[in-house]
């Protein structure tokens, strides 16, 4: 018997609106235009290709041209050494355009190598550096969010990948935090060096390392940047819960697009909203619990399909998405921990299919804020890391330690 959850999530009835007057221009990273000026950010075990699947088809869905959908964080010394999974993240579907990849790293040149790879190999159209991640793991050990406080460091890493891009006509561009903490803030002498590094476009966290993802993220910082960055694309990021917060963020700090992150976890048709918004239209997705059942077995079999037809790890990875996409539904604990636990994508219809695939769009309690907040916390540096502005041969050594992992933050 074919189950009602074997499609894809339908292509509203209202979603080819006439448009509007676009609220900006597209988006323009150095030779790619982006009709859309929206960028989902790359979140690590969350927006591998089976995800980025199916934001972009929500958001062509709405009959308009999507944004730039970035895969999942990926380390440079992985990607050097050949890792299977690092090359599985870089990894794009037949009609993923443009390709994005975001890489991290500490040592300058094993940047470049990295990004000698993506372009070199034509792995992706666009590089993204991370410089955002607040997670201890990588801040500890200088990395991440703490790395633009070592200026010349930073310089030496944004050099080395804008460099190795550059023969191949790939853009690099840049995600940042505000800085370390309020004490120790970095984003705008760090947007002015990769402007003059030849980036493409630089995207701000407008939070510290410190905030991590609590509080509210500080827009007016958007602003300052956008100030000081005159010749290429400025992009804001935080607190994006929906469309009508994305258009409240471009008019009060002048941003040339948007980065979307936890605000599309469990509901990859924000990017229909988002696309339809930015171009003028009215159109906003609301789903019932079966067009999101829909979409959760789509995401399953997507996420198999990525995993190379290995079903118990595709939902192993698909289980962190279930309290996201039924965040306000009417359905019962017992029932969301039964679907926190499949295996197998036959468990999956069945337990999708004993839900009330009647209920109704929860309204108010369906938006709002998603995944964790925490609270704010004291950064994880390295010992003595804030004395200096400059990198010594101690911290130097260290630094290479944080590139172990392959994906994270």
């Amino acid at each position: 018997m074919t189950s009602a959850l074997d499609t894809a999530l339908p292509t509203p009835a209202a979603a080819r609106p006439a448009s509007g007057t676009p609220v900006l221009k597209p988006l323009q990273i150095g030779p790619l235009t982006v009709s859309t000026p929206v960028v989902l950010a790359p979140m690590a075990g969350v927006t591998n290709r089976a995800f980025r699947t199916l934001c972009r088809e929500a958001g062509q869905s709405a009959g308009f041209d999507p944004g730039l959908y970035v895969a999942e964080m990926v380390t440079s010394r992985a990607l050097v050494e050949r890792n299977v999974e690092a090359l599985r993240i870089v990894t794009f579907g037949e009609d993923e355009t443009p390709r994005s990849a975001q890489v991290y790293g500490v040592d300058p040149a094993t940047v470049g190598a990295a990004v000698q790879i993506i372009a070199g190999e034509d792995r992706a159209d666009h590089i993204d550096l991370n410089f955002g991640c607040p997670v201890p793991k990588v801040t500890r050990k200088g990395g991440g969010a703490a790395l633009p406080w070592k200026r010349q460091l930073f310089t030496d890493i944004v050099k080395a990948a804008v460099d190795a891009a550059a023969p191949y006509g790939v853009p690099v561009t840049i995600k940042m935090r505000k800085g370390i903490d309020d004490d120790h803030l970095t984003y705008l002498e760090a947007g002015r060096v990769a402007e003059s590094l030849g980036v493409a476009a630089v995207a701000l966290h407008a939070r510290t390392a410190a905030q991590h993802y609590s509080g509210q993220a500080e827009w007016e910082a958007i602003a300052r940047l956008k100030e000081a960055v005159r010749t290429v694309p400025v992009l804001g990021n935080g607190d994006i819960w929906s469309a009508e917060d994305a258009l409240r963020m471009v008019e009060q700090t002048g941003a040339d697009g948007v980065v979307v992150g936890r605000g599309c976890q469990g509901r990859p048709w924000l990017f229909a909203d988002l696309a339809a918004a930015f171009n003028g239209s009215d159109l906003r997705v609301r789903p019932g619990l079966r067009e999101v059942a829909e979409t959760i077995y789509r995401h399953g079999r997507l996420m198999v399909e990525y995993f190379d037809g290995d079903e118990g790890k595709g939902m192993r990875d698909l289980r962190k998405h279930m309290a996201w996409y039924l965040k306000g539904y009417a359905v019962g604990g017992e029932k969301r921990h039964e679907l926190a636990l499949i295996d197998t994508l036959a468990e999956l219809r069945e337990r999708l299919d004993a839900l009330d695939l009647t209920a109704p769009y929860p309204g108010d309690d369906a938006e709002g804020p998603r995944g964790r907040a925490g609270s704010p916390k004291t950064p994880h540096l390295p010992y003595g890391w804030l004395d200096s502005r400059d990198l010594s041969e101690e911290f130097e050594a260290k630094l290479r330690e944080a590139e172990l992992s392959v994906s994270g933050g």
